[in-house]
C-alpha cells in the first residue's frame, strides 16, 4: 500500500542526471559551427537599416497636418 501512495510523489522528485548529454564535439564540428556563425553574422550587416519609417496616409494628409501631429505625440 506504501509503494502505491508513494509512487505519484516520486514522479515528481526532480532526476539527477550524473551522465554528460553526449560525447563531445570533433575538431571538424567545431570549426564548422564557427564558419556557420561567422556567415550567419555576415549575412546580417548585408541587411540594410531601416530608416525610412512606412506612412500609409502619408499621400492624404498635407505636410503641414504630418509635421504637426508627429511632434504633438511625442511625450
Amino acid at each position: 500500500m506504501a509503494a502505491v501512495v508513494s509512487g505519484p510523489a516520486f514522479a515528481q522528485a526532480p532526476q539527477f542526471n550524473m551522465m554528460a548529454d553526449g560525447p563531445g564535439k570533433t575538431p571538424e564540428q567545431i570549426e564548422r559551427q564557427k564558419a556557420l556563425e561567422k556567415a550567419y553574422k555576415e549575412s546580417l550587416r548585408k541587411i540594410p537599416d531601416a530608416a525610412v519609417v512606412d506612412d500609409p496616409w502619408g499621400g492624404v494628409r498635407n505636410a503641414s497636418q504630418s509635421k504637426t501631429s508627429s511632434k504633438s505625440r511625442q511625450p
